[in-house]
């Protein structure tokens, strides 16, 4: 089903011209020499990523692969520009995310990434609807635009008959699709999914992975999977591998650190 994008200036952009950088606009994420380090008390620190290059083009389903400790959070958070790599560059669809102001990375959030977390991460006192829609009120988005799209795009997740229920009212399945749901509500380029499946039976978790594919094949959104099985990894059209917070195996070629 052809669902409305909401009609909302594209601050990112507007704001943004100053910040970009000349590339061959062949990649949509570029990460060069990101190092991240935390300091845990002077004169201490502890580098967790250890000099990450990756690039992720548009259109691309892509998994991230690794043990626990091994970056794949640290990553994650940098990719979705919640947290500032210590060292090195990002650059979005040509946005240099590591110089950006906090209101533009506010913006990048909201509108160039929808986030889907293991845990949902739902307003508990809200309706499915309602959830959908709060990322279109803090873009702008009038009420009966972002009511509309936002029962388009439960609908598309198969959720049209739940969208009054509060998230206690769902099942885990159920809170994951309002979660796409919500991811997709900006109409982002990018979905970002940290163990989408993890707390999911494994039925459920086959009707979410599809849910993404369908993402990908028939909007052409970029997607990126956080997971530590190998199993869903293997879905996807590029499996980067990550230990001891460096990539190992990008799907080209091992270099190991």
């Amino acid at each position: 089903m052809k669902i409305n994008k909401p009609n909302q200036d594209n601050a990112i952009q507007d704001k943004s011209k100053t910040d970009r950088k000349q590339t061959d606009g062949s990649h949509m994420i570029e990460l060069h020499n990101i190092i991240k380090r935390f300091y845990i008390g002077q004169p201490n620190e502890l580098e967790i990523l250890h000099g990450i290059d990756l690039t992720v083009s548009q259109g691309e389903f892509v998994s991230i692969v690794g043990e626990s400790g091994s970056g794949k959070s640290t990553l994650m958070n940098i990719i979705g520009a919640l947290d500032r790599p210590t060292q090195g560059s990002y650059f979005l669809r040509g946005i240099d995310v590591c110089h950006a102001k906090d209101k533009q990375l506010s913006e990048i959030r909201n509108q160039e990434i929808g986030f889907v977390f293991q845990t949902y991460n739902l307003v508990a006192r809200t309706t499915a609807l309602s959830n959908v829609e709060l990322p279109m009120l803090y873009a702008g988005v009038s009420k009966s635009e972002r009511t509309k799209r936002a029962k388009e795009l439960l609908e598309s997740v198969g959720m049209e008959s739940r969208m009054l229920h509060k998230p206690e009212e769902l099942s885990g399945g159920q809170k994951q699709r309002v979660a796409i749901a919500r991811a997709m509500a900006n109409n982002p380029s990018i979905i970002l999914a940290d163990e989408p499946t993890g707390a999911l039976d494994s039925k459920t978790g086959r009707l979410i992975m599809d849910i993404f594919h369908r993402l990908n094949r028939e909007e052409g959104k970029t997607i990126i999977l956080i997971t530590h099985s190998a199993e869903l990894a293997k879905e996807t059209g590029r499996i980067i591998t990550l230990m001891d917070g460096c990539i190992t195996n990008n799907g080209k070629e091992c270099t190991p650190c």
